[in-house]
């Protein structure tokens, strides 16, 4: 169940949105700190879209923090994805590729290194560390494991779509209107 905060987040983090008015990132959700989101106001690299009710000030200047910025000038998102541990336990669904369980992840090369396997997006799946031991340095059908999926690298849509499976333990309401979960909300 996710909680829909009134007051601002711990720390004050503010939505980024790219120039679409969509968020650059739905998981890990594009968030930055509000001294970034100042600096980019000043710079004139993005828009104010809301704010909250906190205000920093100097002797001479006052401004209410931001909540939802976006971008003045569009970031392309179809690069392909860098091959990261996160990237791909994120394209496995957080879960292992042999016993689905989410438990202990790891990632297992489903051609072993030992027997030639590279470290891609075409040969390497999450795994739970049992299932990774229990496969070891053997072929899938030697070890009659099999991956639910076959290993391929994602597009960046995937990830970002698959990033949506996964919203945070909390948003605050001026975020909802740019965020597209299907959830059920807490108020």
């Amino acid at each position: 169940m996710m909680q829909v905060l009134s007051k601002p987040p711990s720390g004050c983090p503010a939505l980024v949105l790219n120039a679409d008015y969509r968020p650059l990132s739905y998981y890990p959700l594009s968030l930055w700190p509000w001294q970034d989101v100042i600096k980019a106001v000043f710079l004139d690299r993005v828009d104010v879209i809301s704010t909250y009710d906190q205000v920093v000030h100097s002797p001479s200047f006052e401004m209410k923090l931001p909540s939802v910025v976006s971008l003045k000038h569009y970031v392309a998102q179809d690069r392909p994805p860098a091959f990261t541990r996160f990237n791909l336990f994120l394209r496995d669904a957080f879960s292992c590729q042999y016993c689905s369980t989410g438990e202990d992840l790891t990632f297992d090369h489903v051609i072993p290194r030992s027997r030639g396997g590279r470290t891609t997006w075409e040969n390497i799946v999450t795994a739970c560390a049992r299932c990774n031991l229990t496969k070891g340095g053997r072929m899938p059908h030697d070890a009659g494991m099999h991956p639910r999926n076959r290993p391929r690298r994602p597009t960046a849509f995937e990830l970002q779509d698959r990033g949506r499976r996964f919203p945070p333990h909390h948003l605050h309401e001026s975020w909802l209107d740019y965020l597209y979960w299907d959830i059920e909300l807490e108020a």
